[in-house]
């Protein structure tokens, strides 16, 4: 049977491999730790990547300056289920019932699963939506503004409305045309988010450094934050932009952005006739970097992957996560939601470790 038990094994290996799940090709760095004052922490997302930084943010709320979410929708909205988050939560036809999303909340605040809630009352919330998105439609982004507006001011929020912009992360001149939606699901819209966000979560920022950027964008090794990450829906691999000052010893922000799905590090697609690795594509050109390179502010980018269920699911090629997506539905974890979920305390522990707060 050991026999068998390691030609299987071997197997999966290679079939992860060649699907993109597999192994990193490289030892990439351990993640350090600068000089960050914990509570100088935001969060920010796109599309799955919004529905995870809406989980962080009010899971971890002691720690956090405010959100900045595209494209994503309430705190537990999917309520563990993937035809509620495939329908309700994307694409509804009628308004979002924010009752049990809010029950939820107080449930889980009472019995210290997320933190306590007065702590929103302190954030600073930008949304973006777009009544072109036919991914996540602008009603459920209204719904996330509402369920906000039960725990945070409404002067503390700001909800940028779009007609023309597709499903992606709007840049200033980089990418597709707005209203395609297309890989690399970031468009050229005119309209830079990621400066805008910034700005209203931490207020009186640098202009953004035009040109060369001081910094450096560093691989650094997940692994390290939660055991067999292919297996929960995490690639081995995360990306860290350190601006130059922030190498040394200077005081720093620290700003978490999730990509999307279908922008996780191996996911391949076809352009001009080629294949394209995204890599760090979402890394490079979301826009976070040229901000944060002036205004003393590390970029944290966990990376999401797709993942399979077992061995014997390798031929469907889907498994529980086919589109590299963030757990906000619970593919991987029933308590996806909360601190104890395991993306949400790997990515807390590489929050902890970049501030310096790890126990």
């Amino acid at each position: 049977m050991s026999i068998y038990k390691n030609i299987f094994t071997c197997l999966r290996c290679i079939v992860l491999i060649a699907l993109g799940t597999g192994m990193p090709l490289h030892a990439a760095a351990p993640l350090k730790s600068y000089n960050v004052d914990i509570h100088q922490t935001s969060v920010s997302g796109l599309s799955s990547g919004g529905y995870m930084a809406v989980q962080m943010n009010v899971a971890y709320s002691s720690i956090m300056k405010g959100a900045g979410i595209i494209a994503g929708g309430p705190y537990f909205c999917a309520q563990g289920s993937l035809s509620a988050a495939l329908g309700t939560c994307m694409n509804v036809s009628r308004k979002i019932d924010l009752t049990p999303l809010i029950a939820a909340t107080l449930t889980h605040a009472s019995a210290g699963a997320i933190d306590p809630l007065a702590h929103l009352a302190q954030q600073k919330i930008w949304l973006f939506s777009s009544s072109a998105d036919t991914t996540i439609r602008q009603p459920v982004m209204n719904a996330l503004e509402n369920y906000y507006k039960n725990f945070t001011p409404s002067a503390n929020i700001f909800h940028h409305k779009d007609s023309t912009a597709e499903h992606a992360m709007p840049t200033m001149d980089f990418g597709n045309p707005c209203p395609v939606k297309n890989d690399p699901f970031i468009n050229d819209c005119n309209l830079d988010a990621a400066g805008e966000l910034l700005k209203w979560i931490y207020g009186g920022l640098h202009p953004k450094t035009s040109g060369a950027l001081s910094g450096q964008l560093l691989e650094f090794d997940q692994s390290a934050f939660i055991d067999k990450p292919n297996e929960h829906g995490m690639a081995t691999t995360g990306w860290l932009y350190v601006p130059a000052a922030c190498a040394g010893s200077t005081a720093c922000k620290l700003h978490v952005a999730f990509h999307g799905c279908r922008q996780y590090p191996s996911y391949t697609y076809r352009k001009n006739g080629n294949t394209v690795t995204y890599g760090n594509t979402f890394a490079k050109n979301a826009g976070y970097n040229a901000w944060a390179d002036n205004n003393r502010i590390i970029v944290l980018y966990p990376q999401a992957q797709r993942s399979l269920k077992a061995f014997w699911d390798v031929f469907d090629l889907f498994g529980s996560n086919p589109k590299g997506c963030w757990d906000w539905w619970g593919y991987d974890d029933p308590n996806y939601a909360k601190k104890t979920g395991r993306q949400m305390a790997a990515v807390k522990k590489m929050i902890d470790q970049i501030t310096g707060t790890a126990p």
